[in-house]
């Protein structure tokens, strides 16, 4: 087996005594070669401490002690890994059997591909599954007005995400990346920008691999199920600060990789969308209004890594312009793709 077959999975733990031995178990029970699962804890005080101490003899496990956020984790925990491959999984993902070989075995019939996704479909928090199978994201795109939503989410697993595509993004919940592409878009040395702190971190990672020329492969085999707790028309039942991180990550996402002409083609969309924001920043979510300190705070280093990212653009105007809709984007990838990539086989234990 090549090094360009094993996987590193990487973890960030945060509180999630709810959720980690079902996930960590799901991995271990991967029919696949893994070069190792590092789980970075940021101080947790519900018990995951003592939850993570059983797997110590399978996992490499970082008991950090403050919380340093979603993004400095994951840069910490890709740090110490060595394989081709990186798998960052969040805490309340549960894998189906398959889904890292599945994963793989996509990602290698392309080497453009920098990072590879599977179908994640919905359960809830005490890892129960609804009657009719519901999607929780199979990559995600971008609106013409900046939103970032989940592709086919909530909606009935009927069949109909069961091609090969290439689509803009992956959720950082359960996404495979290429350590080659991870080392050629880090922009002082962060993969994650750790700005971000929390949320639409991998939706930055999603925009700036695309503007570097690298593509995103959905694969229809990769399975598993996801506790999804931020979705579009719950952000009043969110902490208040991992609203304010959305706000702040927003400008963040824009002020980095948006190209003047992208801007130009959307910029009745952006702005009505703007509008919004502030306006129920200032009349409603005040707590929110922290976001903007922040960046005036370090415009500087903000501007300076947007002049790094546009110096290295790799790919023309109208071709990022396309990914811009307001209904879903996805491009099929080639039929030899299907011939070649076939479900999986389960394996009995």
């Amino acid at each position: 087996m090549s090094r360009s077959d094993f996987v590193s999975v990487t973890i960030v733990t945060y509180n999630s005594g709810r959720f980690i031995k079902r996930c960590l178990e799901s991995v271990l029970d991967q029919n696949y070669p893994l070069r190792e699962i590092i789980v970075i804890d940021n101080n947790s005080s519900d018990g995951t401490i003592d939850i993570l101490e059983p797997f110590e003899d399978r996992c490499r496990i970082v008991y950090n002690e403050e919380n340093i956020g979603f993004a400095a984790a994951q840069n910490q925990a890709i740090g110490l890994s060595s394989s081709e491959w990186v798998l960052t999984l969040n805490p309340d993902v549960l894998l189906l059997q398959g889904f890292l070989e599945a994963l793989v075995n996509a990602g290698n019939l392309d080497p453009k591909v920098g990072t590879v996704c599977g179908k994640l479909l919905t359960m809830t928090a005490g890892f129960d599954f609804p009657e009719e199978p519901l999607v929780d994201s199979t990559g995600i795109y971008f609106t013409p007005n900046l939103r970032h939503l989940d592709r086919g989410s909530l909606q009935v697993d009927n069949g109909h995400f069961r091609n090969y595509e290439y689509v803009f993004g992956a959720t950082a919940a359960a996404a495979l990346y290429r350590r080659e592409m991870i080392e050629d878009i880090a922009i002082g040395g962060e993969f994650f920008d750790e700005d971000f702190f929390v949320y639409r971190e991998d939706a930055d990672v999603a925009w700036r691999s695309q503007l570097m020329g690298w593509r995103c492969l959905y694969a229809p085999y990769a399975k598993g199920y996801h506790v999804r707790k931020a979705l579009p028309g719950n952000r009043r039942a969110l902490p208040a600060e991992i609203n304010m991180h959305s706000v702040k990550n927003r400008f963040l996402l824009r002020i980095k990789n948006m190209t003047p002409d992208l801007y130009r083609r959307n910029f009745f969309s952006i702005t009505v969308r703007d509008i919004v924001v502030v306006s129920c920043c200032l009349l409603w979510e005040h707590t929110s209004l922290r976001a903007f300190p922040f960046l005036f705070r370090n415009w500087r280093n903000i501007w300076a890594k947007r002049r790094e990212i546009m110096s290295r653009q790799r790919v023309d105007d109208a071709y990022i312009a396309s990914w811009f809709n307001f209904e879903p984007v996805s491009k099929p990838a080639p039929k030899k793709f299907a011939a070649a990539l076939t479900p999986p086989k389960p394996t009995r234990r």
